[in-house]
């Protein structure tokens, strides 16, 4: 039983990144269509409820580790870093070209470099820059607005561009020294 209550928040975590590697599959897929592109979206959603509970699941069974916490960032890249870009490339940045690329390439860079920093600094109460998870989940409510727009044929390319000018503004919020409070 002591095992069990040890590795419970690495389970979640392992959840996280299951349900991250899923979206990524879902977008990817040959047959990827707007319905699977929206469940891609909420498989990142649902993975961002499970990286808000292993942290508090581990702090209240007394089972926090260097192991969990180098786990947790591995899969908060894949679910909130790769996982969301890839969804919003496949909904949206794949019309821009090179300039889609790009982008796509600076927001995952932008989380891997936010949570190396996270790891490496400790700070009461207080995140600097926005959680990964915060922006991945955001984007990927974006990505979602996009694919019901294509469905309602309401989709522009105005879209594309704000959309790409959100994923540089949050690129740029998770790298910032901006102080944000946890709970």
């Amino acid at each position: 039983m002591k095992r069990i209550k040890s590795n419970l928040p690495n389970i979640l975590t392992l959840i996280n990144l299951s349900l991250g590697v899923l979206a990524i599959l879902f977008a990817v897929s040959n047959n990827s269509s707007q319905s699977l592109l929206i469940n891609a979206c909420f498989l990142v959603m649902v993975a961002a409820l499970t990286d808000r509970f292993d942290g508090k699941v581990a702090r209240m069974l007394d089972a926090t580790s260097d192991f969990g916490k180098e786990l947790d960032s591995l899969s908060d890249l894949v679910s909130f870093g790769i996982a969301p870009i890839v969804i919003a490339w496949k909904v949206t940045l794949f019309d821009m070209q090179i300039l889609g690329y790009i982008i796509a390439i600076i927001f995952p860079l932008a989380g891997a470099f936010r949570l190396a920093r996270y790891n490496i600094t400790s700070f009461n109460n207080v995140f600097s820059g926005v959680p990964i998870t915060v922006a991945g989940a955001f984007l990927s409510i974006i990505s979602l607005y996009n694919c019901f727009a294509k469905i309602d044929n309401k989709y522009t390319n105005f879209h594309s561009y704000i959309t790409a000018g959100v994923i540089i503004l949050l690129s740029f919020l998770m790298v910032s020294k901006i102080k944000i409070k946890k709970r």
